[in-house]
């Protein structure tokens, strides 16, 4: 049997604490009675950590987490979906975590706390990055000339890479996102980011946009709206999303990540890779939480090939 692909998620880990239904924040000490909460490891290493290794991907996930309760149950749900946590390095700042009222619609503000997050790019295993198939690197603002480094580092061993960012879409943050972007195979924002930070009308301008600042390849998602992937050499595809019934959007981001990493990994050409995406996004947004669904990678593909997508 062959060596399935190796995939090394670094950067931000966090652990979600997801409540449903939230219309609004009770006034002083009020209470309000809610259907569910749950907790989820998250993040853009990993909540894409988690997903890679649901399909059937080996995952090493490097970062920091806090000495505390809260990190125990963050490498606990990994470890529990088949991630390797042997790098999640323990530190004296407190785990990065987030709390999330998610509306009716599935939307959601976010209440969250960077903590050890910030020390994610310090303690970085070289030889594991020289070895892997793919490495992503979640949240590379966060790590400065570290980020950039460590995507170089990647790039001289033949390692393909791709970042995903936390950042929110305000050209204030554009600095720390441009001295990355020629270092990265592939760019997989959201489309408030991707426009907010280049200035674009619209989605495919902005994924256009990204690759001509030097990434190789933009795919930006856009809620139910298409993807735009766009590459370096020119190339522009739509890429529909599937129907499904949205009850949370906060893990989309990172499960559509996990589902093109792990169509590279296999081969698929980009395409292909980004349709699976956005099939393994359906399966998440249907509950609370990245780690939402019981699903592999043949019912996903299997779910791509019969569902019905949008616009």
């Amino acid at each position: 049997m062959s060596r399935r692909p190796t995939v090394i998620a670094l950067g931000a880990h966090v652990l979600d604490t997801l409540v449903h239904p939230v219309e609004q924040i009770p006034d002083g000490q009020d209470g309000v009675l809610v259907d569910r909460i749950a907790v989820s490891a998250a993040g853009t290493a990993g909540g894409t950590a988690l997903v890679l290794a649901k399909l059937g991907a080996e995952v090493l996930s490097v970062g920091a987490v806090g000495s505390d309760p809260v990190g125990d149950l963050l490498v606990t749900l990994l470890q529990r979906d088949g991630v390797d946590t042997r790098h999640l390095r323990r530190t004296g700042l407190a785990t990065s975590a987030s709390v999330l009222p998610i509306r009716p619609d599935g939307s959601r503000p976010a209440f969250h706390h960077i903590g050890a997050n910030g020390l994610a790019a310090q303690d970085v295993p070289w030889d594991a990055i020289a070895s892997c198939d793919h490495l992503h690197l979640g949240a590379p603002e966060l790590y400065g000339e570290d980020g950039v480094r460590i995507l170089a580092f990647a790039r001289e061993h033949g390692v393909r890479t791709s970042v995903d960012f936390l950042a929110p879409g305000l050209p204030d943050f554009f600095p720390m996102i441009e001295p990355v972007l020629p270092h990265a195979d592939f760019v997989l924002p959201n489309s408030e980011q991707a426009r907010g930070w280049t200035g674009a009308a619209d989605t495919a301008e902005a994924a256009k946009r990204l690759c001509e600042l030097g990434a190789g390849c933009a795919a930006v998602t856009d809620g139910a709206a298409p993807t735009a992937l766009a590459t370096a050499a020119g190339e522009l595809h739509l890429i529909p999303v599937f129907k499904a019934d949205v009850v949370d959007t906060s893990g989309c981001g990172d499960a559509f990540s996990a589902g093109m990493i792990r169509g590279l990994t296999l081969g698929h050409d980009l395409r292909q890779a980004a349709v699976l995406g956005a099939a393994t996004a359906a399966q998440v947004v249907a509950g609370l939480g990245s780690d939402y669904g019981v699903y592999d990678l043949d019912s996903v593909a299997a779910f791509a090939a019969t569902a019905e997508r949008l616009h």
